[in-house]
């Protein structure tokens, strides 16, 4: 989410002309990771929600309320001081009150995640009706407040379809960091995946996938970039006892990484987007990716520029990756068409659709005050 923020604010800021603020509620010492334009101001409100880490569920909750009331006033203060013609919320904890807050702006949603994915409460420590009750609650409280936007923004069409309630769905897709000129060529035995150590992206099932391309292609190697804990991915490695799986350390330059990659492997059991494909895919690397919800079936052309694969299935993402590994010129062809798909997600384009939304409300808006 920081990455695309920042890609878009220093774009609307250094191409658009447009004066972008960034608010914020935690880190008010801390550096951007990515680097920002010096065009694009940042108000930190210094709620700082991070004191509600390591709490018990009741001082958590009690605490929770009490930095939602200083947000919101916090938050308010500022956008009427601002007077922006636009307001855009990622939907975190603002969304709440973001709509009541009457300072004449336009309100924006814009979600990074899939809606089998979010606000899915889930708590070793409450049973499941609980959870169920509680996740419920939740979901019917986010639609009550995205049907007051101005417009929804969601990352994928197979996304905005699962919104059923809302009339206010427009879809536009994640912007690439980068378009670099040189490109794979798909010769090196290499095998590249990208992403945090969690359960949702799925490299747990990668690695049993890959202890089965092993066998067959003991000359090919498999690296996996990220961070978070290796403990359980370590474990299937050892278990398998396979010589040609590592687990690297994020990098700032993945470009090169992909370049220097025949095939990228996406195994998440959901995603929001799937940043990562597009990335690979401008790099000339035909990518495997698991059929989950939301993301891959939007950018991949099935067989054309890169390949589908049943969720979860291992057997059969073993079979896709040796199908490329032994198809030479398949592979090539389709890291070619690959780069010429990726095209699409480029900034400028991107950019393009949200600057045509921008205008398009504040004409709306316009002619609204005017009929008043």
């Amino acid at each position: 989410m920081e990455r695309v923020v920042t890609l878009k604010a220093n774009y609307f800021a250094e191409v658009y002309g447009y004066e972008v603020v960034i608010i914020l509620t935690d880190g008010k010492d801390k550096k951007p990771f990515y680097s920002l334009s010096p065009l694009v101001r940042i108000i930190n409100l210094d709620v700082n929600y991070d004191e509600l880490y390591g709490k018990s569920f009741l001082k958590k909750t009690v605490l929770y309320l009490k930095k939602q009331r200083i947000f919101k006033n916090r938050l308010r203060d500022c956008l009427f001081s601002l007077k922006p013609d636009i307001s855009i919320s990622t939907l975190r904890r603002e969304i709440n009150f973001f709509n009541s807050i009457k300072d004449g702006s336009i309100k924006i949603g814009e979600i990074h995640f899939s809606k089998a994915n979010y606000r899915d409460f889930k708590s070793e420590k409450i049973i499941n009706i609980v959870q169920k009750s509680i996740a419920f609650f939740w979901m019917s409280q986010l639609i009550y407040q995205l049907k007051k936007l101005d417009r929804f923004i969601t990352l994928t069409e197979e996304d905005k379809m699962l919104w059923t309630e809302l009339k206010n769905v427009q879809t536009i897709n994640n912007p690439l960091s980068f378009f670099p000129d040189r490109i794979s060529q798909c010769e090196n035995k290499q095998i590249i995946a990208a992403g945090r150590y969690v359960p949702q992206k799925g490299f747990d099932l990668l690695i049993e996938a890959w202890s089965l391309v092993e066998k067959k292609h003991p000359d090919w190697k498999l690296l996996i970039f990220g961070d978070g804990d290796r403990k359980l991915l370590e474990n299937i490695i050892n278990k398998n006892n396979l010589q040609n799986c590592y687990l690297k350390h994020s990098t700032n330059d993945i470009a090169c990484e992909f370049i220097n990659s025949s095939i990228y492997v996406l195994s998440s059991r959901f995603e929001g987007f799937g940043m990562v494909i597009i990335e690979a895919m401008a790099c000339g690397v035909p990518p495997i990716a698991f059929d989950c919800p939301c993301g891959p079936k939007d950018i991949i052309n099935n067989l054309k520029d890169g390949i589908l694969v049943k969720s979860e299935d291992i057997n059969e993402l073993a079979d896709k990756i040796c199908f490329l590994i032994e198809n030479e010129n398949i592979r090539k062809e389709m890291g070619i068409k690959a780069r010429k798909n990726a095209e699409r997600f480029k900034i400028e384009y991107i950019a393009e659709q949200w600057k045509l939304l921008f205008e398009e409300l504040i004409n709306k808006s316009n002619n609204k005050k005017v009929n008043e």
